[in-house]
């Protein structure tokens, strides 16, 4: 069932359906027991930093001023580079994490433990040096010069702030909105320079690894494989599947204005990547192509062949219509839970906003579902995406297709201005009356995704069914 939305009319019921696959649950079992762990060990980690404070005195210390700033000065020290540990191994491309998470879910800790780490280094770097300065605020600038020149380590240390710095200005929402995401992307790469600037400084002055050999080799082993973490992950295991499955561009076809689908051929390519995830591509012979940009996968995948489709909103994405046939590829991926792993219902509903329709139309393909069990719906402002695709998809698998054009009524809704009256989570009622037995999934820009989660909830829909990833990381 193919329908273009003025109002919202009854939808057609679902038919029972029982076809191998339809829901998993199992892996998402699996993936919240990731989940847990990887939170106890964060807070493992902090109370072992807290128990190696405590155990050197640092509570008996604050019976002076000066000494109850120093205490202070180790502690959130200790627990910063805690976070800064975790804040690196949240963005190393851990397969596990990865799919336990989600690439959103996993941007938002990050976000989160990064700004946390950020607040506990200056409390860290102004008590320290207040403390040494015997709590004199006069004496801090110049108790500083010293200790930045005279103590080991302490120059890399500045060095290294002077990076999180950078990364933690370009990450403030205002700035990141006038950042190409290129720019931002490598700029966001000297978190990694200023974490390991900061570790000798660790290692060489703080009291409680000078004073146990144990602890510190722990720490050195803990680093060293964070380090091997990174480098497997994030540049060992993209240059292997590069080369394992020789990506090229077979041809470029244009889906609508500014929308361009990028065709590629290579080898195992669904073994790659599966319907519903997104890859970093760098494509070779074009400017700029060290600088890779996140696309969804748009059909489902085969073993000779894999689709994209890019919105043109900058000069990165734009260039893609001037791609060569037989141009090399590196990828990077894949990632994203907005894959069947998730899935955790027989019926599900897609609903997407302009190119978010994309992973979703490859997820209307990939999935198992009867007649009935899936709905699409697509917000779009002048042009539906993949019309054709999805009415055969409608025509041969029974999905059922809901098209709402026109801009959305306010900032703060899903909906366009012809459901006037109605509330969204109404609205999304309305079209889908059994909206609460059904898994979501949400993909489109971050404003909208938010809404439809909004009205989602509003509409009873539990949160663990909600899937959603939007363009804003």
């Amino acid at each position: 069932m193919t329908t273009t939305a003025p109002s919202a009319p009854a939808h057609r019921p679902a038919r029972a359906g029982t076809r191998r696959g339809a829901a998993t649950t199992t892996r998402p079992r699996r993936d919240a027991r990731v989940r847990a762990a990887s939170g106890a060990a964060l807070w493992a980690a902090l109370l072992g930093v807290t128990w190696m404070w405590v155990a050197d005195g640092g509570i008996q210390a604050f019976s002076s001023w000066d000494g109850a700033l120093t205490s202070l000065g180790r502690i959130t020290g200790l627990a910063s580079a805690a976070l800064l540990l975790a804040q690196v191994l949240l963005m190393a491309r851990v397969p596990v994490l990865e799919a336990a998470f989600g690439r959103d879910r996993l941007v938002a800790i990050h976000r989160l433990v990064g700004l946390w780490s950020f607040d506990l280094l200056v409390a860290h770097v102004v008590l320290i040096t207040w403390g040494y300065a015997a709590g004199s605020v006069t004496a801090w600038p110049g108790t500083f010069w010293e200790l930045t020149w005279q103590y080991p380590g302490m120059l890399l240390a500045v060095a290294g702030t002077a990076a999180l710095v950078m990364v933690v200005v370009t990450s403030v929402r205002a700035a990141r909105r006038r950042l190409r995401y290129e720019s931002w992307h490598l700029l966001h790469l000297y978190g990694y320079l200023g974490a390991a600037l900061a570790l000798p400084h660790q290692l060489w002055t703080g009291e409680q690894f000078l004073a146990r050999p144990a602890v510190t080799a722990l720490w050195w082993t803990v680093w060293a494989l964070v380090l091997v973490a990174v480098l497997v992950w994030r540049l060992g295991l993209p240059l292997w599947r590069t080369w394992r499955h020789q990506v090229r561009v077979a041809g470029v076809v244009r889906e609508g204005p500014d929308v361009v689908s990028v065709h590629l051929t290579g080898r195992d390519l669904d073994r790659l990547a599966v319907a519903g995830q997104f890859l970093v591509w760098r494509f070779l012979g074009r400017s700029g192509w060290t600088r890779g940009k996140p696309y969804s996968v748009s059909a489902d995948p085969t073993p000779g062949s894999l689709r994209v489709t890019v919105a043109a909103v900058g000069p990165g994405s734009g260039g893609l219509a001037l791609l060569r046939p037989g141009s090399r590829v590196l990828v990077e991926g894949a990632y994203g839970r907005l894959t069947a792993r998730v899935r955790s219902r027989r019926k599900v509903a897609l609903l997407g906003a302009g190119s978010g329709v994309a992973p979703l139309r490859a997820l209307a393909e990939g999935l198992v579902y009867a007649p009935g069990d899936a709905v699409l719906v697509e917000r779009f402002r002048e042009q539906p995406l993949f019309a054709d695709e999805l009415d055969h998809l409608a025509a041969t698998r029974g999905l059922a297709v809901v098209r709402l054009p026109g801009r959305r009524r306010s900032e703060g809704s899903w909906v366009g201005p012809g459901f006037a009256g109605d509330d969204d989570a109404r609205v999304l009622g309305g079209w889908i009356p059994d909206v609460a037995e059904r898994d979501l999934y949400v993909c489109g820009p971050p404003g909208w995704t938010d809404a439809v989660r909004r009205a989602a909830l509003a509409a009873g829909v539990p949160a663990a069914q909600i899937h959603s990833e939007n363009f804003g990381w």
